[in-house]
């Protein structure tokens, strides 16, 4: 893509110094270039609060802090770590944006850059450098005696858990409209592989790669013989159905809550909308899995490809 951006949302954690430094510089530059800064209400504001004397606020376009605040946005640019850029996902999904972010967190596995990286940030989105990767998404649908009363999507993961610590949870699991088992457990992870690297990985799930198309299912603490994760395939419905004198909350990416009681019916399936990343570099999975858990990979040589 060669030609130059007109219109960016940026979205940041405004409680961090860092990100209103870095907010501050890159809307300067944009400015400087044509390029029209918008940011939502509730940055703004927090942003006021945190102390808008350390870094001025740049001159931006002002909108309301809702799913529609991309409209009209080429990209969306995220300063944050990976909680900020799922908060920038909920932003741009209307629009269809694709989602630029730059890691000022801990791990920030949903980041395409580092903090020392903004310049490049910067350059790439006046100059409209970037390439779209897309991500799968999934639907959940909450169902009580048949009838749809609260419906979300997750970018990388819902999970059901426990309310009251003392006790489990007792829950049915169906795929593809079959009864699999019965677990008595702490809850239940159902994930993207985009989110086999969060809150999946912290519960014993597999990492997978982003390309790979699947479903994933990670019990918590679950009291039954057959209690592993499963990768399901990105056709099926897997449903998870709470059983008597259960309740649970359900939580999608960990922003949106729904309380979950027994008789509950919770569907998850793939979304027909993925989630769109801009990448400036095409970059192999591995490595990116590799620089973000710094893993060991001393003493590797390379292998000596043969013929294709």
């Amino acid at each position: 893509m060669t030609a130059s951006a007109t219109r960016v949302l940026l979205v940041i954690n405004p409680r961090r110094l860092q990100a209103r430094a870095a907010a501050a510089q890159v809307a300067q530059a944009l400015n400087t270039e044509g390029v029209k800064v918008v940011m939502a209400t509730d940055d703004l504001d927090q942003w006021r609060e945190a102390g808008s004397g350390d870094f001025a606020i740049p001159e931006v376009e002002v909108v309301p802090a809702d799913e529609h605040s991309a409209d009209g946005c080429d990209v969306v640019v995220v300063l944050g770590g990976d909680g900020t850029i799922l908060r920038g996902a909920e932003r741009a999904r209307a629009a269809g944006a694709p989602i630029l972010g730059v890691n000022l967190g801990h791990v920030g596995f949903l980041a395409e850059a580092e903090s020392e990286d903004v310049n490049a940030v910067v350059d790439a989105v006046i100059n409209h450098r970037w390439h779209v990767e897309e991500r799968m998404a999934i639907d959940v649908r909450i169902l009580v005696a048949g009838e749809l009363v609260a419906q979300t999507w997750a970018l990388n993961e819902i999970s059901i858990e426990k309310l009251v610590r003392e006790r489990m949870i007792d829950l049915v699991v169906e795929v593809d409209g079959r009864p699999l088992s019965h677990w008595g457990c702490d809850g239940v992870v159902a994930a993207t592989p985009t989110g086999s690297t969060a809150y999946a990985f912290s519960a014993g799930g597999p990492v997978v790669w982003p390309e790979v198309a699947a479903l994933l299912v990670v019990p918590l603490s679950a009291h039954a013989l057959f209690a592993r994760p499963l990768v399901v395939s990105p056709r099926s419905v897997i449903a998870f159905e709470i059983q008597s004198h259960s309740s649970a909350v359900l939580s999608a990416d960990g922003r949106r809550m729904f309380d979950v009681a027994d008789g509950a019916r919770i569907e998850v399936r793939q979304h027909r909308q993925p989630v769109l990343l801009a990448r400036l570099v095409a970059a192999p999975f591995t490595d990116r899995l590799v620089a973000k858990f710094d893993l060991p990979v001393q003493g590797w040589r390379g292998g000596t490809r043969g013929p294709a």
